[in-house]
């Protein structure tokens, strides 16, 4: 086997648990395959016979790749038009089966993730998420493994705090989905009132590209009469159907044959606390075809 040949089928071995890495830490699949670009081409340059472990080099290399990304995108974030929300995709049925990892792609955790710093992201995602050892996480980041515990320790604490309560079945996420579009289309305001939590926020992306909400909505009478109102107005060119999003289900609102919107949500205590939705047709690229994530 010659050493281009090992190293691609290293690569490909590894590359959905890459992709999920960097993703998690971005929260765009388009950064994140440029990540991955970048790692392959490190990767090539990498004689084999050195590496001990091909998936925690692998992991080493898209992490500081992710890294270098990351404060790239913290700049980017500053001149971006209205609220930003991560890159929904099309997930596969494995990814909602893995009650973890599901979570951990959610729309609603990708947002608490984005309140630390790349480096307390980084050591999140790694340990908490894929369960890698202090040591490998030290040399990913460059940092001592007891510095290493520190930020991990300071991270959970700030996640802990800002995290879903609890975690929410798919049927119980899908049930409320139901309902939420059945109130929608039926214009039953109670109906819609009675799903949300009094403190609940609606946060809109459309890049200024595509009408969004300019800023976050907050209440229950304001949320539900923005749904209301925009629903009456775009009833007649839009379908809504089901779909399975970063793991949970979620509506993605089509225009035709395109993908116009999607809509995740937060519960939390049987209440939605928390609307996600993506119109920045950049964002919605992956809508199209599944995307396999692991770890």
């Amino acid at each position: 086997m010659t050493g281009t040949t090992a190293a691609t089928e290293a690569f490909v071995a590894q590359r959905n648990l890459l992709f999920t890495v960097a993703y998690e830490m971005l929260g765009s699949a388009a950064d994140a395959e440029d990540v991955l670009q970048e790692t392959w081409l490190r990767w090539t340059g990498v004689d084999l016979d050195t590496v001990l472990d091909q998936r925690a080099y692998l992991v080493r290399i898209t992490t500081r790749q992710a890294l270098v990304r990351l404060r790239t995108l913290g700049r980017r974030k500053e001149s971006y038009v209205g609220p930003w929300l991560p890159e929904p995709l099309l997930t596969t049925p494995d990814v909602a089966e893995d009650i973890e990892l599901a979570e951990s792609v959610s729309m609603a955790m990708l947002l608490v993730l984005e309140t630390l710093t790349p480096t307390e992201r980084a050591v999140f995602v790694l340990r908490e998420v894929f369960d890698l050892p202090y040591d490998e996480i030290a040399e990913a980041v460059d940092k001592t493994p007891a510095a290493v515990r520190q930020i991990a320790h300071r991270a959970r604490s700030h996640v802990a705090s800002r995290r879903p309560r609890g975690v929410v079945s798919p049927a119980e996420t899908r049930g409320v989905l139901e309902a939420f579009q059945r109130a929608l289309e039926t214009g039953d305001l109670q109906g819609l009132l009675d799903l949300l939590a009094p403190d609940v926020v609606a946060l809109g992306d459309g890049g200024g590209i595509k009408q969004a909400l300019p800023r976050p909505i907050t209440g229950a009478h304001q949320v539900a009469r923005l749904f209301t109102k925009g629903w009456r107005i775009f009833e007649p060119e839009l379908a809504i159907e089901p779909a399975m999003v970063n793991g949970h289900p979620a509506l993605v609102f089509r225009h035709g044959d395109e993908v116009d919107a999607v809509l995740a949500i937060r519960i939390d205590d049987g209440l939605i606390t928390g609307f996600y939705t993506v119109r920045n047709p950049e964002k919605l690229s992956h809508m199209e075809q599944e995307t396999a994530l692991s770890r």
